[in-house]
C-alpha cells in the first residue's frame, strides 16, 4: 500500500490525502443533497438572474458590457469559489479537530483541500457559462450584443491558477486565525460581504471613477476576474491590474505560510 500511495512525508503521500480528503468533501456535499451537482450552479445563477434583472429591467444600466447576462456569470463563478472557500477557512481546523491533532500529515492540508474541492466544483459550474456562450452566439442578431470568444480565453487557466494561490493565501492566514479567536469567523462574513461590492463583479474596473479606479488595483481579485472575462471582453485586459493581483496573491502566499507556520503549535493545543 505505500508503494502505491508513497512513504509517509513525501509529496506522492501528501497529494494522495489531499485528493481523499477533497473527494470525501465534494461526497458529503452531493450524497446527502437531492439535487447534487445542481447547488454548484444555483447560486450563481440566481445571483445572475436578480443582478441582470435589476440592472437591465429595473434600472437604466451604466455598467459592466454586453451582454450584461454573461459579463456577470463570468465574475459570479469565480467569487462562488473564492467566498464558499474563504468562508470554510474559518471553520478548517474546529470541523475535523480530532483529524487534525491525530493525524501525521502537514496540517496545510486541511486548508487545500477546501481550495480543492471548491475549486472543483467551480470547474463543475463552468458548463453553465459554456451554454450561455453558445445560447447567445446562436440566437443573437445584434453583432453588439452578441459575444466574441477570443484569444483571451487561453488565460482563463491562468486566472484560475492565480486564484488558487491567493486562496492558499489567505487560507493559511484565516484557518490559524480562526482557530485561536472566534469573533473572526463571524468578521469574516462581514468582510466577504463588503467585498463583493468592492469587487468587479457587478461593474468592471472600467466604471470606476478617478481614484476609485486606483484603489480598485489593490484588490487582488480584481486583475484575476479581469483575466477570466478576457476570453469574452477583450476590453477588459489590463497588465498593469493583472500584474499588481499576482504580486498581491504571492505576497500573501508568503505571509500566510509565515503565519501559519509560526502558529501552527498553539493552534494545535488550542483545538
Amino acid at each position: 500500500m505505500a508503494s502505491t500511495v508513497g512513504a509517509p512525508g513525501t509529496p506522492r503521500r501528501y497529494f494522495h490525502s489531499l485528493w481523499l480528503l477533497s473527494g470525501r468533501d465534494l461526497k458529503v456535499r452531493y450524497s446527502t443533497s437531492a439535487l447534487g451537482y445542481l447547488w454548484s450552479v444555483l447560486d450563481p445563477l440566481v445571483m445572475s438572474g436578480i443582478y441582470w434583472f435589476v440592472f437591465t429591467r429595473v434600472f437604466e444600466r451604466t455598467v459592466g458590457e454586453q451582454p450584461y447576462i454573461i459579463f456577470l456569470i463570468t465574475a459570479l463563478l469565480p467569487w462562488v469559489w473564492f467566498n464558499a472557500a474563504v468562508g470554510d477557512f474559518t471553520r478548517a481546523f474546529k470541523k475535523d479537530a480530532r483529524l487534525v491533532r491525530s493525524t501525521a500529515i502537514p496540517r496545510a492540508i486541511w486548508v487545500n483541500r477546501i481550495v480543492l474541492s471548491k475549486g472543483i466544483e467551480f470547474l463543475f459550474s463552468l458548463p453553465v457559462l459554456a451554454i450561455f456562450v453558445v445560447t447567445n452566439i446562436l440566437i443573437e442578431t445584434d453583432p453588439e450584443h452578441t459575444v466574441q470568444v477570443g484569444w483571451g480565453i487561453l488565460l482563463f487557466p491562468v486566472a484560475a491558477l492565480l486564484q488558487a494561490v491567493l486562496l492558499v493565501g489567505l487560507g493559511l492566514l484565516v484557518a490559524p486565525l480562526c482557530a485561536l479567536y472566534t469573533d473572526l469567523e463571524r468578521t469574516t462574513a462581514l468582510i466577504l460581504r463588503a467585498l463583493f461590492y468592492a469587487t468587479p463583479i457587478i461593474y468592471s474596473v472600467n466604471d470606476l471613477p478617478g481614484a476609485f479606479q486606483t484603489l480598485g488595483m489593490f484588490n487582488p481579485l480584481a486583475g484575476i476576474f479581469s483575466l477570466y472575462r478576457m476570453a469574452f471582453f477583450p476590453d477588459q485586459w489590463h497588465p498593469e491590474l493583472v500584474a499588481m493581483s499576482a504580486a498581491m496573491s504571492f505576497a500573501i502566499l508568503a505571509l500566510g505560510i509565515w503565519v501559519f507556520r509560526s502558529l501552527e503549535r498553539t493552534v494545535l493545543k488550542e483545538l
